[in-house]
């Protein structure tokens, strides 16, 4: 296993493309520690995982709040017994013209996309300087990272934002032996994109579902992504045949878009 005896945190694992990464880390030998804003759903996922035979342990906590992500990074190395890979998976979506976005929504979303992934990679590094050891720091990020989407052009400013911030903690910590690359899904059948689709429904009269069937007809491998599709990359860059891979924000869509 490639990861075996590795302890790795996921935040937004309650749910969706973080309970996917979840159980595949845990497959991979890792032992989990479970972050989510809500209570609801972890001890779900902590039960799979348990079933799987790997040690994990939960954490509620706000991503946005600085202090509460350096607490989930220090409970799990109190509860699991070290630290080696953080996956900066919790995120939201929003759909708004531009011209219709409040002050409240940009804010909302800044710091749980942006300062979110900014305190996750500030606490992980400094848990991995701490411990004297390497590490794998690991975003979420988004083909809206790559193009701005119409309707989603908040979203779309975050997820470039996380490009940045991989980018350049990659060149901060690479001295220390602390990798940090993002992945990048594309259309994921998840309660994400539920939403989204209700909410072009909402701005553009469009049925529910189409939407969804429009960015769906436009993926070259002709089917929606999984959260396994995912965490199969996450799996990839969590482990030591991406050791030399550090800075990238790599696409995961089934072929949308082409960089």
């Amino acid at each position: 296993m490639a990861i075996e005896n590795k302890v790795a945190l996921v935040t937004g694992a309650g749910q969706g493309i973080g309970r996917g990464i979840a159980l595949r880390l845990a497959k991979d030998g890792a032992s989990l520690m479970l972050v989510d804003v809500k209570r609801e759903g972890l001890d779900a996922v902590a039960a799979e995982i348990k079933a799987l035979g790997r040690q994990v342990a939960t954490f509620v906590a706000d991503i946005a709040d600085r202090e509460q992500v350096y607490e989930a990074v220090n409970q799990a190395e109190r509860e699991l017994g070290g630290f080696d890979i953080i996956v900066n998976n919790a995120g939201i979506a929003q759909v708004q013209a531009l011209a219709d976005v409040t002050p409240e929504e940009v804010d909302r979303i800044m710091r749980i996309n942006v300062q979110g992934t900014l305190w996750g990679i500030q606490a992980a590094a400094k848990k991995f300087i701490d411990r004297k050891q390497k590490g794998k720091i690991i975003n979420a990020c988004s083909i809206a990272g790559h193009d701005g989407f119409a309707l989603l052009g908040i979203y779309s400013a975050t997820k470039f934002a996380v490009r940045a911030l991989t980018q350049t903690a990659a060149k901060e910590y690479a001295s220390r032996g602390i990798t940090v690359n993002a992945y990048c899904p594309g259309i994921v059948g998840t309660g994400m994109w539920t939403e989204i689709d209700r909410r072009f429904s909402e701005i553009t009269g469009a049925a529910i579902g189409e939407t969804w069937n429009k960015y769906v007809g436009g993926i070259a491998l002709g089917r929606p992504e999984t959260p396994d599709d995912v965490a199969s990359l996450v799996s990839y860059l969590a482990g030591p045949d991406s050791d030399y891979v550090t800075g990238q924000s790599i696409l995961i869509d089934g072929g949308i878009v082409y960089r």
